[in-house]
């Protein structure tokens, strides 16, 4: 059996320099987008006193306390927008990964009548849109204004995710498919029992992108929910922070303070409000890169 010796490629002096500046340069884009982060971490970990008379960047806690934390849970809106964005996150997931997959795998497969021109169609989509006002005008035309639906129904299927799953449920053998067809097998047993099963890497990335797209949402929320009840948590979020509405939350502080541990209880909001998302990304990161990669455009 005969051994290969294998010989350290010498890299030229050039190409160091060149990774020591990629290293400088990608080092610098991460302190820059992580810095504001922790900056509002820290500033809601503050004293409230200390905090507002601090100036220059904030490294590390100016003594600790808890308190915004007690004062933003005190705010009953702060519970109520929780509740309203998890049930919009529940009921809108499952309804985008029904539809987008059964858009996707009406798409992907063989033989379908017109199926370029319906292609076409729909990527139009992505690009004209009937405008605001139209759009707003039937929301209240099908009675979606004035409940949770009107955020659910009209985002059920983005163009995007479609066609990244489309090409994903493309790359599954047809040979699988014809197998299945051979036993008796109909589509929705297909789809369900075979296609989505083999694409769960893909399916987390779907996921992701509408999970974080419903957690953020609160343009159309904002616009199409006058009651403050049902409103959810990023609404509540914009308004304590475009507003300063932080009375109820600092019932009992003394007027001259209320200034300072509002601003304690605004990071403390930001950090509420965002950590829940955050902290489903490391539970999808091992699907993530796997599932771009299978559902990558491609013609």
């Amino acid at each position: 059996m005969s051994h290969l010796n294998t010989k350290t490629i010498k890299r030229s002096t050039g190409e160091k320099v060149f990774d020591v500046f990629n290293i400088i340069i990608l080092a610098l884009l991460a302190i820059v987008c992580f810095y504001p982060m922790w900056y509002v971490l820290v500033a809601s970990l503050s004293d409230s006193n200390r905090l507002m008379q601090h100036t220059g960047p904030l490294l590390k806690p100016l003594g600790f306390s808890l308190e915004s934390y007690v004062s933003v849970f005190k705010n009953p809106m702060i519970m109520k927008g929780y509740l309203n964005t998890f049930k919009l996150l529940f009921w809108g997931l499952l309804t985008n990964i029904i539809m987008t997959s059964l858009a996707a795998y009406f798409l992907s497969r063989k033989g379908v009548l017109w199926k370029k021109p319906i292609m076409i169609f729909i990527t139009i989509t992505m690009f004209i849109s009937g405008g605001m006002i139209p759009f707003y005008q039937n929301l209240q035309q099908l009675h979606l204004t004035e409940s949770h639906w009107g955020l659910i129904i009209p985002f059920m299927i983005n163009t995007y995710n479609m066609i990244i799953l489309r090409t994903s449920f493309e790359s599954i053998p047809e040979s699988l498919i014809e197998a299945a067809r051979i036993d008796g097998a109909g589509h929705f047993s297909i789809l369900f029992k075979i296609v989505l099963p083999l694409s769960k890497a893909i399916l987390a990335v779907m996921v992701l992108y509408y999970g974080v797209a419903i957690w953020n949402n609160w343009f159309w929320a904002s616009t199409i929910l006058s009651d403050r009840t049902m409103r959810p948590l990023q609404v509540v979020l914009r308004e304590i922070l475009m507003q300063n509405d932080v009375s109820s939350m600092t019932a009992g502080v003394s007027s001259g303070d209320v200034e300072a541990v509002g601003a304690t209880i605004r990071y403390a909001t930001i950090i509420v409000a965002t950590v829940p998302i955050l902290c489903i990304y490391p539970f999808l990161q091992k699907y993530f890169t796997s599932g771009v990669m299978v559902g990558a455009v491609k013609e």
